[in-house]
């Protein structure tokens, strides 16, 4: 009887042992979804960490978020295409500035703007640069530049979000408010990724 007891426990922390250890929280940067036990190894990001080639200003709660270059890649940019209106440019909220640069790409082929520099940027080994819709930069603008006093300009920013023909949106890192300027005037420009 002794035998089969110490032969059971034996196993049992042969078993236990063969357990593998890890990360098992899935909002962590290192979760491990074949770990079984969990051995407080989990690492969290935070808005203003370096991350994937940038500085991260939102976290979206399920593992991504948006990062933003770590410098303008212009000080002196147009939005581009004046007098044309570009189908699907006007994505206002977070998560379409991907889709509004894709658009403006598609509509405004043969002009220099604001949205293909940061499409042809590659930047920390990544490709996938956009221009930000106009909430995207608002939130650029209140957790990188009044929260953690970013390295931004206090000038007008461009965001992808198109207004009419004429106009398109961006935020004025003076005061953080939203305005519309005519899309052949020059601004800054800062790129962002998702992750």
């Amino acid at each position: 009887m002794y035998k089969i007891l110490f032969l059971l426990f034996a196993f049992s922390l042969v078993f236990i042992g063969c357990k593998k250890k890890g990360c098992k929280d899935p909002n962590a940067i290192n979760f491990d979804p074949k770990a079984k036990l969990t051995d407080g190894s989990c690492e969290f990001l935070n808005v203003g960490d370096s991350y994937q080639g940038g500085i991260i200003f939102y976290l979206d709660g399920n593992g991504g978020g948006l990062i933003a270059a770590p410098t303008d890649q212009s000080s002196g940019a147009e939005w581009g295409c004046p007098y044309v209106e570009i189908a699907g440019a006007d994505g206002v909220a977070v998560g379409t500035g991907n889709q509004n640069t894709i658009d403006i790409e598609a509509g405004c082929p043969s002009a220099v703007t604001a949205a293909g520099i940061c499409a042809d940027l590659t930047l920390g080994g990544y490709s996938d640069w956009f221009l930000p819709s106009v909430d995207e930069l608002q939130l650029m603008f209140y957790y990188l530049h009044q929260q953690l006093d970013g390295e931004f300009t206090d000038t007008f920013y461009l965001s992808s979000t198109e207004s009419d023909s004429f106009y398109a949106k961006g935020v004025s890192f003076n005061w953080g408010v939203q305005g519309s300027f005519a899309k052949s005037a020059l601004a800054y420009v800062r790129a962002v990724r998702a992750f």
